[in-house]
């Protein structure tokens, strides 16, 4: 939808496919960081989007084997929007829809999915879709692959990714909220166990972590296992629990970090989690797509404007991403190796908070180092793109 928007602001004749009749799915890439926020100053929607319900984030602290530890401060960066917006991640596609509508050259497509793609040759020139009304073809110049980490355009062009790991899946769930009810933490780590959980006004939504490939080991020993796991991490989550009724309640996020050693075929290029799936340790996976969007337009626009860039101008947008993309998903395997990994453990031994989170807690300017990786990343990318006349 960003990048949708983007050249279709910029006069580029662009086409979304969404497969889904709406938007209004339980995503988990909800949280908005300032770097997505800069975007939407720099397009001038800023104002109208911080309009929609959304709770904001500036320090980020938790409990680690019982004791407290300030993970990031977001106050300390140097930027316009210094905090992080919890915010559904269909208001923030629905807002981008409406907003685009004022471009002809935007159309968005609901209920059509992308099942294969159209060749001539070895070039890509468009996809199959399949629509209420039975299968049609999408001829394009070309097609951009954001069909996320199971990508099925990807796959059909036969893209080799490379695989890096990550050592745990996620169970993703809410819990009921009662009025005026806070809570400063934003993880907890005990032994064998670590969890996350987001302030989303009126319910928590809650990432309990698990061992790599245990979800089958965990639903065996049964929910009410489970949930009192939780509620002695988190006692505040208690009550809340009660929503949690049965196994349909928790959803599983298979968690992989992976990404393409090569992001286009003639007519044809991966961004997002299509080209490289993130881990959720800092929730800046959807930023770091909406960063490839943005380079994505700078980059093509102005080429798009005759037709289809060759596959060298394709694969600038490669050359632009990979570094931020190598750098973020190395600092979230440093974070795994040294503190998922030690946490998921099984076992009643104490656990020690690491050397470096001690340090970060005890030395305040180290917060805005970590909230700047959090919030900003590697290599922010700004708007270039051409603007409407």
């Amino acid at each position: 939808m960003m990048l949708g928007y983007l050249l279709g602001r910029a006069g580029i004749d662009v086409v979304v496919l969404e497969k889904h009749a709406d938007f209004f799915r339980d995503f988990r890439g909800d949280t908005v960081h300032p770097s997505t926020l800069q975007v939407m100053d720099e397009l001038g929607l800023i104002d109208g989007f911080l309009k929609l319900p959304h709770q904001r984030l500036q320090k980020m602290q938790g409990m680690f084997g019982g004791e407290t530890v300030r993970i990031a401060d977001l106050s300390r960066l140097h930027v316009k929007y210094p905090f992080i917006a919890f915010m559904p991640q269909w208001d923030f596609l629905n807002f981008l829809r409406e907003s685009g509508k004022r471009f002809a050259s935007l159309k968005v497509m609901m209920s059509t999915e992308a099942t294969d793609l159209i060749r001539d040759g070895e070039r890509v020139t468009g996809v199959k879709a399949k629509t209420p009304d039975g299968i049609i073809d999408v001829d394009a110049d070309l097609t951009i692959a954001c069909d996320g980490r199971h990508s099925l355009v990807r796959e059909r062009a036969g893209l080799e990714v490379e695989e890096i790991g990550a050592p745990m899946d996620v169970l993703w769930f809410r819990a009921g909220k009662r009025e005026n009810e806070n809570e400063s933490l934003f993880a907890r780590v005990d032994p064998g166990k670590m969890m996350v959980t987001f302030d989303r006004g009126d319910y928590w939504q809650c990432a309990f972590v698990i061992p790599k490939g245990q979800y089958e080991a965990v639903k065996a020993r049964g929910l009410p296992a489970l949930l009192d796991d939780i509620a002695r991490m988190a006692p505040i989550l208690k009550p809340g629990l009660a929503e949690v009724k049965s196994w349909d309640d928790v959803k599983l996020l298979t968690v992989a970090v992976n990404r393409l050693k090569r992001w286009t075929r003639p007519g044809l290029l991966c961004i997002g989690d299509a080209a490289h799936a993130m881990s959720p340790i800092g929730g800046v996976g959807v930023n770091l797509a909406v960063q490839d969007a943005v380079a994505a337009a700078n980059l093509l626009a102005p080429a798009l404007v005759s037709g289809c860039p060759s596959e060298d101008e394709l694969d600038a947008v490669r050359r632009r991403r990979a570094f931020p993309v190598r750098m973020t998903q190395r600092m979230q395997v440093v974070v795994q190796n040294n503190i998922v990994n030690a946490a998921l453990k099984p076992g009643n031994r104490p656990l020690k908070v690491p050397f470096v989170m001690r340090l970060v807690t005890a030395v305040p300017w180290l917060q805005g180092i970590t909230a700047r990786f959090v919030g900003v990343g590697v290599r922010p990318e700004h708007v270039q793109s051409p603007a409407p006349a």
